[in-house]
């Protein structure tokens, strides 16, 4: 997959120097982070409840070899940077993107994944196979949850530019929104490549992706500003890229995990 390998290749441009070198010891630490576990493949939910995904075992990773403990608090997705912002949680995860306006409320790890945003729509879906073709029929309804890139990427790189644009149905949770096109009350939702391939991969082919990516863009945890955990935590996603670490849990939970299980 070209999503794979972009990844793979992404996880394997830090020298070796980076991974000799040692990690800083937070001395057992206990860092509070929120996260809204509503983010497949990065942070979910399993079938029994319990609270799994990429950006876990990432943390339990940095966990190990930073030696410091992790409390996990939830979230919404639209409180979670207000949140952090003003100091009431250490650290927050949710495959949030780097962007310059959110720079200006948190401070941002470097990137620990870059990703693409994709068209989800019906498995059968034929009136219109990618975004000039959408925003050309004017009845056609996409999803998506304020404040969040696939929001903005609907309004500006889809449709007028007007926020307020009735064509985009607005939820809270971008699962709400998907089970939406699946009912068939919208009719295209976004998503980066990190979620949209697993929901596709485990519609049986209910779900499909159509057109270009939409744009590229770049997560990193977040944090208030000024913390003292942004260095360490650079230095910690410096060095599970440059070992494969990374890369394993790539594979791990783009490949290899059913979702829905």
């Amino acid at each position: 997959m070209k999503f794979a390998a972009a990844l793979a290749g992404l996880a394997m441009t830090f020298s070796s120097a980076v991974f000799a070198q040692d990690l800083p010891d937070l001395g057992g630490k206990e860092i509070v982070i929120v996260t809204e576990n509503a983010y497949p493949p990065l942070q979910f939910l399993d079938k029994d409840g319990k609270a799994i995904g990429w950006e876990y075992d990432a943390l339990a990773e940095l966990a190990k070899r930073m030696n410091f403990k992790v409390k996990y608090e939830n979230i919404s997705w639209d409180a979670m940077i207000p949140a952090v912002s003003e100091g009431q949680f250490d650290m927050g995860m949710t495959g949030i993107t780097i962007k310059d306006d959110r720079k200006e409320k948190v401070d941002f790890s470097e990137p620990y994944m870059r990703s693409e945003m994709l068209m989800i729509v019906r498995g059968d879906e034929a009136r219109f196979t990618d975004a000039a073709s959408f925003a050309a029929i004017p009845e056609l309804l996409v999803s998506a949850q304020p404040g969040t890139s696939p929001f903005y990427a609907a309004i500006y790189n889809i449709l007028d530019g007007n926020e307020e644009n009735p064509r985009v149905v607005k939820f809270e949770t971008f699962g709400a929104g998907l089970e939406a096109l699946k009912t068939g009350d919208v009719d295209l939702t976004l998503s980066d490549s990190t979620a949209a391939n697993g929901y596709v991969a485990a519609s049986n082919g209910a779900l499909k992706i159509i057109g270009e990516p939409l744009a590229s863009e770049d997560f990193g945890f977040i944090f208030p500003k000024g913390s003292d955990l942004v260095a360490p935590m650079n230095a910690g996603i410096a060095a599970l890229k440059a070992d494969g670490t990374f890369e394993a849990l790539n594979k791990k939970w783009f490949l290899d995990y059913k979702m829905g299980q």
